[in-house]
């Protein structure tokens, strides 16, 4: 990112730390807005978030819903990222 400008109250390290949650509709209806103002006033975020929310779409195609994970698998996985 070239620049953070802050645009519709949020910068643009803001807008892409939440960016797969608001694709996902996953963020408050305040903080929806303020995207989306940002969005349509910088370009460079526009653009960015455009091509992301496209190559999330194709993943999702392509991959399809991911299957639930195992109690199994979880306990493993936790216990591998709780590990030094």
């Amino acid at each position: 990112m070239p620049t953070d400008h802050e645009h519709g109250g949020i910068r643009c390290s803001q807008v892409l730390e939440v960016l797969s949650e608001f694709l996902d509709g996953d963020v408050s209806d305040e903080l929806r807005a303020r995207i989306e103002s940002h969005l349509a006033d910088c370009d460079w975020c526009e653009r960015f978030g455009d091509r992301f929310a496209q190559m999330v779409m194709g993943l999702r195609e392509d991959v399809g819903p991911a299957a639930p994970l195992s109690e199994d698998l979880v306990a493993r996985l936790l216990k591998a990222v709780e590990q030094p």
